[in-house]
């Protein structure tokens, strides 16, 4: 399974900062520490009624941060929901939810360049969301989540792994993902994970992000080595 803008990469361990259900870190920090512990990317998530040039500013640390503390060329910096913040600081990632921007119109703004992800919470939504011009899809929450006012109900593996098998574009899952539960995530089909509480929460975000570096690397080889 590849993204469609080959040109890409799709990141398989997205980490997504917060600081509701933490308020320890600042996002830049959250990005920092989880570049430093691994991840391949870096979800810069803030649901609180922000002006937009208070999230460019934050966004522009956290561009920062990934680009100075990642391994290699850095870890992409993945904006949620703003597209027009992603083209200000000329992140690499964007992520929509079913309520943001069409993707057709997000795509005109930040460039064929950048890579795009959408919201499933169910297989029909997810039908309709790989139907559009994305590179992934974010489908959850897995397992339930803490860390939304009013979340979707929990998909479970099974649908999961129905998704997976008929999606067109790599599917990373979401949702009260640990490092103890990536091997059954991956073993289901998906391409990557997106982690919130299991990182920003933890004593060591980097000791933390580096445990779910270490369990999706392995999880991955495993069902390599089974196909």
């Amino acid at each position: 399974m590849t993204s469609r803008h080959f040109n890409n990469r799709v990141p398989r361990l997205q980490v997504i900062t917060d600081q509701t259900v933490q308020t320890r870190h600042s996002h830049a920090a959250l990005a920092e520490m989880a570049a430093r512990g691994g991840a391949d990317a870096v979800q810069f998530r803030e649901k609180r009624p922000w002006t937009t040039r208070e999230r460019i500013e934050v966004a522009r640390a956290c561009l920062d941060a990934c680009t100075r503390h990642g391994t290699g060329h850095g870890a992409l910096l993945l904006i949620d929901d703003f597209a027009d913040v992603a083209l200000a600081v000329g992140a690499g990632a964007l992520h929509l939810g079913r309520n943001d921007l069409d993707v057709a119109t997000a795509r005109r703004i930040v460039g064929p360049d950048v890579v795009i992800g959408g919201t499933a919470n169910s297989y029909e939504e997810a039908t309709r969301v790989w139907a559009t011009d994305i590179d992934y899809i974010g489908v959850g929450p897995i397992y339930g989540t803490q860390s939304k006012a009013n979340p979707a109900p929990d998909m479970g593996l099974d649908t999961l792994a129905r998704i997976c098998a008929d999606s067109p574009v790599p599917v990373v899952a979401i949702g009260s993902i640990t490092a103890e539960r990536i091997a059954e995530v991956i073993a289901a089909g998906a391409y990557g994970v997106a982690v919130l509480s299991a990182v920003v929460s933890a004593d060591d975000p980097v000791e933390a992000t580096r445990r779910c570096r270490e369990a999706l690397d392995a999880a991955v080889a495993a069902r390599g080595a089974r196909a």
